[in-house]
């Protein structure tokens, strides 16, 4: 009997569609923030900008929008306070 992590590993692919939900960007962001705090969106931007040099387009995008949305989250906070 295989794992899910097995199966899961054995099921992805490099060149698979990678876009996220808006509920998975949503996650990434509140994980970046919580482990990173106000240097969130700039680990968001590294991660981007990685796999912009690799050559992953998809990822690379969905990074991008992770920090945009970290960034949109923290503009939120502070116009509240």
């Amino acid at each position: 009997m295989m794992s899910a992590t097995s199966t899961h590993t054995l099921s992805w692919h490099p060149d698979a569609d990678v876009t996220p939900t808006p509920r998975e960007v949503e996650a990434m962001a509140e994980t970046l923030e919580g482990r990173h705090g106000q240097h969130a969106a700039d680990v968001a931007e590294f991660f981007s900008t990685h796999h912009s040099i690799t050559g992953d387009a998809g990822r690379c995008w969905a990074w991008a929008g992770v920090a945009e949305t970290i960034r949109r989250r923290a503009t939120k906070r502070l116009q509240q306070s």
